[in-house]
Parts: C-alpha cells; structure tokens; sequence
C-alpha cells in the first residue's frame, strides 16, 4: 500500500508507532522501522538520559522522535541533542511547535504535528508542518474531545494537499483500511504496539492491556495529577480503569488535599508494576489486541489485514439497481 505518506517518508508501510513516552523505546522503534513502518521514540517529559540511551538502543535504524511540545519548552536543549542523531522525523504535540518546525526541518528531518482540532490543524500547517497526525479521543494516553472518524476527514480537506496520519483507535487493519478511506496517508498506533514483545514498561501492563477492552478505559486526570504533571485543563488521558482511578476519578479536590502521601504510594506501586494503581494507558481499541506479539508481527498482520480489507471491499458492496 503506497500512499503520499510512504512516499514522503520512504516507507513501505503507511504505518507509524506513536511516540509514547516511557513505552516507545529504541529496541521498539527500530523493530518497526525494520518491518517496514517507522519508529517514532517516545521522548515523555525530557529525559536526556533516557532519550539519548534510546537512540543508541535503536542502533543504525531509521527511527524517528516525538516530543510533548510544552515540555520541550522548559527544556528546548533536548531538540538540539535529538537532531544530533538525525532522525527521519519529529513529531510535536500538545502546545505550540511553530518555533521549532524549522530547525528540525534545517536538519533533515520529516515535520509531524499532532492535532486535535481542525484549527489546530490548520495553524500546524500554516506553520510549515509536513505531515499532520489528526487524532480522535478514542486514543489511549493524551488527548481532545473528538473522535477519529469525524476528526479525520475534516482534517484532510482543511490541509490538502499535505498528508494526514489518522491517530486514535487504531488496533488492526480494518482500522487503517479505515484511516486510508477517509482520506488519511497513513495510521500512527500505539496501544497495539504497547502490547509488544519489545515495548517497555511491565508486563504486568501488557498483559492488563490484553485482557481489557475499550469498555475498561476511561479518560481522566487523577494520575497526571498524582504524577505531577502539569497538563493543560482541557487535556484529559485515556487510561484503563483501576483501583487508584475509581477510588478518585472525580475526587480530584481530596486527592489534592492528600497527595504526598497518595504519591509515595503511587511511586512505589509504579516500580513494582502494579496495575492496579499505576496507569496503564490504552485506547478504546484495546479489544482487538489479543496477545503480547513481536512488533515485526504487528506491521505484518496489520498491513496484511488491511490490504485484503481494501481489495474486498468491492465485493462486499453491492450497488442498489
């Protein structure tokens, strides 16, 4: 399946790993770099460390790096040290990214700003992005108010001619047979691939991740808030519903009140992979993932089932005479 977005990134496969941060390693991004899709590493809230430990992780790969741009903010540094590795692409999201689009693009890499609204879309492009992800509230982690299915299509028509990745609820190939239908180059995943073999994080989180569904989820900003992070109000995650956020979701004024105590808890319970109270994010697709796979079987089995999708939906239509 070639598309604008293949093409544009020299792929062979209109699939991207979103960029999730503490999960989207080096080891992972260049096993799907490697099965013919690109890697995008999760550069979180700005490790340097971690970042530059993941480039070496993902060796002579061609991977590339997504940041949360209002954490880049506090830290703009860390843009110049992953340019430093060349990576085929950046991919920005959540603030304003207008002013690092042209130092990216200076060396060499594929500009992805992530939207979610056609506004934002708009002003990413105005602003010199090459590619844009538009991304639906089914997603798992970080985002808006609105779904990938009326999200999608409005964003190809407001920023044509430049490719659009549909982001949000994309598990197998009829997800991105979908995406490719509504216009979309391409799909950028990331719960599916969280369930990967080379993934980090616990796989007490994966194995949570296998076993829910998107019936599980919920979004919500209890573990931003015992984390520490300082997200923007309108901003909430998708998450699977545990012990921690049904005891608080909703009652984030006594988390507030008690939360040095709650976050010592929370710290330790993170380093032992509880999931019970640590945050696993995941999407409302998590129905359709069904086993902890290497990610070179992910790219396959998705492209694969896409592809026939694709070629069967003539056959599954019949025109009304």
């Amino acid at each position: 399946m070639q598309t604008e977005l293949t093409r544009r990134l020299a792929i062979r496969h209109p699939l991207l790993l979103a960029p999730m941060g503490g999960v989207s390693g080096g080891v992972l991004a260049a096993a799907v770099t490697g099965a013919g899709g690109l890697g995008l590493i999760g550069a979180g809230y700005g490790e340097r460390d971690w970042l530059e430990r993941a480039f070496d992780a993902a060796g002579d790969a061609r991977v590339g790096v997504g940041f949360i741009t209002w954490a880049l903010d506090q830290q703009p540094a860390l843009l110049d040290a992953a340019l430093a590795r060349a990576p085929a692409a950046v991919m920005f999201s959540f603030g304003d990214c207008a002013p690092y689009i042209q130092p990216a693009r200076e060396a060499g890499a594929n500009v992805l700003v992530q939207v979610r609204t056609v506004a934002e879309a708009e002003d990413a492009a105005a602003a010199g992005a090459d590619i844009i992800v538009a991304q639906g509230t089914e997603g798992g982690g970080h985002g808006g108010s609105r779904s990938t299915f009326g999200l999608v299509p409005a964003v190809v028509d407001a920023v044509a001619p430049l490719p659009v990745v549909a982001a949000g609820g994309i598990a197998d190939g009829r997800g991105l047979a979908a995406a490719l239908m509504l216009g979309a180059g391409g799909g950028l995943v990331g719960t599916r691939f969280y369930a990967s073999t080379e993934a980090l994080g616990h796989a007490s989180a994966k194995q949570r991740i296998v076993a829910a569904g998107g019936d599980d989820t919920l979004r919500t900003t209890v573990f931003d808030l015992v984390r520490g992070y300082a997200w923007p109000a309108h901003i909430t995650a998708r998450a699977l519903a545990n012990d921690f956020a049904t005891r608080w979701h909703g009652r984030e004024a006594a988390l507030s009140a008690d939360l040095a105590r709650q976050k010592a808890a929370y710290d330790d319970a993170d380093t032992r992979g509880d999931a019970d109270t640590a945050v696993v994010f995941a999407s409302e697709a998590a129905d359709l993932v069904d086993a902890v796979t290497p990610a070179a079987t992910i790219v396959e089995r998705m492209t694969q089932h896409a592809d026939h999708v694709l070629a069967d939906h003539s056959n599954r239509v019949t025109r009304s005479t």
